[in-house]
């Protein structure tokens, strides 16, 4: 047997085994514009996925490939080692809860979960819709219409409906959208309970990168198709390695700067004259020139010459421009010498006394804070998406 045929048999062992959902090089083209572009992705069984991005990234139409609903123009898709490609829905082991509820009206809750397990005619229903109301806790509400229940309450009914059948993979097209602010944050807590408690895989498909850092394990965030970068939320959140990653996961003050010298454990970089050091394996540079990133809750405010508990990276000739009370912190917009305002956001613990519009002040951060980011890439990328 030859070493290409050795290869393509190991490689066909591995997509047999591997008994999480994948995709392989897939991509989705309407006429001449490609919504998914050869996309390669492993989500392990059991696990909380979340594919983030704004509207038109594609993160909808790769949900509706897995599903069923759209057919790749190319690639593979394989569930559990079974290739699930050009499977019909119905043939699939996947459910979908979507933004709209879809409850039927005329059926109370009790039987609104029951419907597909009475549609293939399996027996123990009563028990198996009572052990799904008792997971959603809509147990008391069993005989009640939908118009009875508030939002919330209806989208467990649909997440109840859709788990009683008992699918490999629950995919959950924007669940959430449709509820108030309070109500999408308790619900958020909701869902990963009854994720862990059932072990699905679970799949979630959201704008708000909020939703996908508090539920999920892992996130993937999109961008004209492509994921731009994968990782558990912590790990985006601090070490993005791209503008439109640093940008579209919460706010970031990215600086221009020219790099002086590496090392293997830190890059020191000219930010309008004033060192600073960043740690290497922070840095996602190639050239000599770079986005100095920092988040603005990591940076720290204080009087002019004042030492503030930040050593390393220390910028003086700030002025204050703007600053908001928004409760549980304060946040300031801060003039720098070379014209660039820079987020801070300061917890108001009361520890620190408020700066106002027009003093003078000095900024600061703790070097392993940073990150540092390829000058070739835009510093507005996914600044201006609809992100939170």
């Amino acid at each position: 047997m030859s070493q290409a045929a050795d290869v393509e048999e190991a490689t066909a062992r591995d997509e047999s085994s591997y008994d999480g959902l994948r995709l392989r090089g897939v991509t989705k083209s309407f006429g001449a514009f490609t919504a998914v572009d050869e996309l390669d992705l492993d989500v392990p069984r059991g696990s909380f996925f979340a594919l983030l991005g704004p509207s038109g990234c594609g993160k909808t139409t790769t949900l509706r490939m897995v599903a069923g609903l759209e057919v790749p123009t190319r690639g593979s898709i394989t569930l559990a080692g079974k290739d699930i490609t050009f499977a019909k829905p119905y043939k699939r082991p996947v459910n979908t809860v979507f933004q709209s509820y879809a409850l039927f009206p005329h059926l109370d809750i009790h039987e609104n979960v029951a419907f597909g397990l009475k549609r293939r005619k399996v027996g123990n229903v009563d028990t198996q819709v009572k052990e799904m109301l008792d997971l959603v806790e809509l147990s008391t509400q069993a005989r009640k219409k939908p118009t009875q229940l508030s939002g919330g309450q209806q989208q467990r009914v649909a997440l109840a409906r859709a788990l009683i059948n008992q699918p490999e993979v629950l995919l959950l097209d924007e669940p959430l959208g449709a509820l108030d602010l309070k109500l999408r944050r308790a619900m958020q807590i909701e869902l990963k309970r009854i994720q862990t408690e059932v072990g699905l895989t679970f799949i979630h498909v959201t704008h708000d990168q909020e939703e996908a850092m508090t539920m999920a394990d892992t996130v993937a965030v999109m961008n004209h198709g492509v994921i731009e970068q994968m990782g558990p939320p912590a790990a985006l959140y601090e070490n993005p390695r791209t503008t439109f990653v640093a940008n579209f996961l919460g706010q970031s003050n990215l600086l221009d700067g020219t790099i002086k010298s590496r090392a293997s454990d830190l890059v020191v970089v000219d930010m309008h004259g004033v060192d600073v050091s960043i740690p290497a394996d922070r840095a996602h540079a190639e050239g000599d020139r770079g986005w100095v990133g920092i988040r603005p809750e990591k940076v720290l405010i204080g009087e002019l010459g004042e030492e503030l508990d930040a050593p390393g990276n220390s910028i003086p000739g700030g002025v204050v421009s703007d600053v908001s009370f928004v409760g549980v912190s304060t946040q300031y917009l801060v003039r720098m010498p070379w014209g660039q305002e820079l987020q801070v956001f300061q917890q108001n613990t009361g520890h620190r006394r408020l700066f106002r519009v027009g003093e003078q002040v000095e900024l600061s951060w703790r070097p392993e804070y940073a990150f540092l980011l390829d000058h070739a890439q835009d510093a507005h990328a996914g600044a201006d998406q609809d992100a939170l």
